[in-house]
C-alpha cells in the first residue's frame, strides 16, 4: 500500500486492490462533491492512470446519528463523474457499483475502485 495523498477534505492512495479515497464531512448537496473530488485528481493525484476493462466500485456514506437528507443516486453520479478520467476512462467500465449509508464513527464518504478480473 502506498501512503495517502491528501488535500483539503480529500484524500486518496493505491492499494493492492486498487484506489481508496476518503472524503471528511457531509453535505446534503450532492453536487458538492464532484469538483472537490475532481480538483484533488486533477491537482495532487500522481498515482495510477485511467485504464480500460470492468471496475468495480463501492461508496460508503458514513453519518453520525440520523443520516442526511441524500439522493445516494446523485452522490453516485457525482463521485462516478469525478473519477472518470483519473481512474478509469468511461463509467460505463463499472460493472459492479455499490452505495450505501451506514452509522459510523465520523462523517465521511470512503470510495474503494478495483479492477474486476474475469
Amino acid at each position: 500500500m502506498s501512503d495517502w495523498i491528501a488535500s483539503g477534505k480529500v484524500r486518496a492512495r493505491e492499494t493492492e486492490e486498487g484506489i481508496e479515497i476518503l472524503i471528511d464531512g457531509l453535505t446534503t448537496q450532492g453536487r458538492y462533491y464532484k469538483p472537490l473530488v475532481y480538483e484533488f485528481f486533477r491537482k495532487e493525484w500522481r498515482g495510477a492512470r485511467p485504464a480500460y476493462g470492468d471496475y468495480g466500485v463501492e461508496i460508503r456514506m458514513e453519518h453520525i446519528g440520523d443520516p442526511p437528507w441524500m439522493d445516494l443516486d446523485n452522490l453516485a453520479k457525482a463521485l462516478l463523474d469525478a473519477i472518470k478520467g483519473f481512474v478509469f476512462h468511461d463509467d460505463s467500465q463499472v460493472a459492479r457499483l455499490l452505495v450505501e449509508r451506514h452509522e459510523g464513527e465520523r462523517e465521511q464518504i470512503h470510495i474503494k475502485v478495483y479492477a474486476l478480473k474475469r
